[in-house]
């Protein structure tokens, strides 16, 4: 038997990040980690050969005499309190055969320079490696302008289609699941017939051995797994929307076309999106750091684009995406911004948008590019117009400008159109007529804005921008799925109606439930692919889905001026 063979093969849960360096450029691995860890007091940086591995070690941490939360349990109690913590972080930089990689242990990743994270890693090996019916967890950004992320898991692994996932739309971010076949150390040293990987877009979570000979095996087996041309069948749509290069004509029209966007801070086709490193730690964040180097910094509560666009204002076309990625923010778990929550990012991480260049359409999210395929684009755009020709059953009157008030707003505003609606024969206003439940902790839900005669759901708004059509579509899901589930509101809701209009007909039977988006656009002009802005397209189908999915009819009829 060799040596090989009597060595125990040990593992540990890792998380393993492949580094790139531009052709032209030839790094020290001290380079590949934040300047201020080589020298920072409580952290040591020792450099190591072994085994065909030429590595950099780098151990610390950031002491703390007292945590924050000292202050408020003091309050609450009367009794002293002061606890000391120390978030232990470690990281390895190796260069091997192979390429460039880093190991990172606690919140060792702080320490990696983001510039040379190789952001197709993760989900290049998920997608060519998961077990079919082995996925457990699934995240995805979905495009619709409010950054928002959705997140499916379950307790044993699945198909890929039992998620129940939009694939148009939506940017998978994190796969998780179970892998079995492949030459690990893990598998190979008879621990288990397959493991479990968490895969992000920069990393890989697994079992990776720790004798630098079976390390080294690991690595060769998970690239030649990435070396394969094609994604599995059933995770090809992950590579629906493309990660363009960042070099070439199609990445130059899109980012002249970002540069004239993001000087409007107001622009529908911009939104502010949490990035995947810091949405693990988004939760326990109590404030943001901003800075750029010349422009001092800010600390706030909570960020917004505003706040984040503010820091580029007044730089010429061609020098404000640069400008952006020289910004730095730093989520902190205290308000004092003393214990950082996750590592600095760049600004451009934290900025979505949809960007269209002549027949191309472009998505640019958390810094990377991406081309939105025809075929998707074509879907999204047939199944729109489908929606959006489908005969109204009903018809809203007008809404005509009114006088200004001493606020200089309009005095024809959404209540006073809702009223206008409401004079109809047979239609019932329930415009801020809100359903208390204790379910809603002293809130309230407002299931529609007016009841139409034969039970329709009418949520209307006025809307410059994405963010407001968003919340009316958000609206329209809520409001159905929580008659669908909710007896106490349905019950409530039904006796409203029946004290309001005298009947309940029309809403008796909530298994036909039909939902009206009304919608004024500027100047009351059409609603089609080419007026609705960008992001609401992609809200307005993925809302009507899941309505669609709960047996609700949904149609969007535009208010004229």
């Amino acid at each position: 038997m060799s040596s090989t063979q009597q060595r125990k093969r040990t593992t540990r849960k890792s998380t393993l990040h492949r580094l790139r360096v531009p052709a032209e450029r030839t790094v020290k691995l001290r380079d590949l980690v934040r300047s201020r860890y080589l020298d920072r007091p409580g952290y040591k940086v020792q450099d190591f050969f072994r085994d065909g591995i030429e590595g950099l070690l780098i151990t610390g941490g950031i002491p703390r005499e007292r945590v924050d939360w000292c202050a408020a349990v003091q309050a609450i109690t009367g009794i002293e309190v002061s606890e000391r913590s120390h978030s232990a972080a470690g990281l390895i930089v190796m260069r091997t055969e192979r390429g460039l990689y880093a190991l990172s242990y606690g919140v060792g990743h702080h320490m990696l320079d983001p510039y040379y994270r190789d952001d197709d890693f993760g989900l290049e090996f998920a997608t060519r490696s998961l077990d079919e019916e082995g996925v457990i967890k699934v995240r995805n950004q979905i495009m619709d302008g409010r950054g928002r992320v959705d997140e499916y898991s379950v307790a044993r692994g699945e198909r890929i289609d039992g998620f129940g996932l939009d694939r148009f739309g939506a940017i998978v971010r994190r796969l998780c699941g179970t892998v079995s076949g492949i030459p690990l150390t893990s598998v190979r040293g008879g621990k288990a017939q397959r493991v479990k990987v968490e895969c992000a877009e920069a990393t890989i979570k697994l079992p990776l051995a720790t004798h630098p000979e079976d390390f080294l095996g690991d690595l060769r087996a998970i690239e030649e797994v990435c070396a394969r041309e094609e994604p599995l069948p059933e995770l090809r749509f992950v590579d629906r929307v493309r990660t363009l290069a960042p070099s070439g004509y199609k990445a130059e029209d899109a980012q002249g076309a970002l540069e004239r966007l993001i000087a409007d801070p107001n622009s529908a086709r911009l939104a502010l999106s949490v990035p995947e490193s810091c949405l693990e730690a988004l939760g326990s964040a109590q404030a943001f750091r901003l800075t750029r180097p010349g422009h001092g910094r800010e600390e706030v509560t909570d960020l917004d684009l505003r706040t984040l666009l503010q820091f580029i204002r007044g730089e010429e076309e061609g020098d404000r995406l640069k400008s952006l990625e020289r910004v730095r923010i730093t989520m902190y778990s205290d308000e004092d911004c003393r214990t950082p929550a996750s590592a600095s990012t760049k600004g451009c991480e934290w900025l979505i948008a949809d960007v269209p260049v002549g027949a191309h359409r472009y998505f640019y999210g958390h810094g990377k590019w991406y081309e939105v395929g025809a075929d998707l684009m074509t879907t999204l755009e047939e199944e729109l117009r489908e929606l959006l020709a489908q005969k109204g059953t009903l018809t809203l009157p007008a809404w005509p400008k009114g006088a200004r008030n001493l606020k200089g707003q309009d005095s024809h505003d959404e209540g006073w159109y809702n009223d206008l609606i409401a004079r109809q024969p047979g239609y019932t206003l329930f415009d801020k007529r809100t359903i208390v439940t204790e379910r809603f902790n002293g809130g309230g839900l407002e299931i529609c804005d007016v009841l139409g005669p034969q039970g329709e759901l009418i949520c209307v708004k006025k809307a410059s921008k994405t963010a407001p059509l968003n919340h009316l579509f958000a609206q329209g899901v809520v409001a159905v799925e929580t008659l669908r589930t909710d007896s106490e509101v349905r019950e409530k809701f039904l006796a409203q109606v029946a004290a309001r209009s005298g009947t309940r007909s029309g809403v008796e039977d909530l298994g036909a439930l039909r939902v009206v988006f009304g919608i004024l656009l500027k100047d009351g002009q059409d609603i089609d692919v080419d007026s609705l802005f960008a992001f609401a397209q992609i809200s307005l189908l993925h809302s009507a889905r899941r309505l669609r999915a709960m047996h609700a009819e949904v149609e969007v009829i535009p208010i004229r001026r």
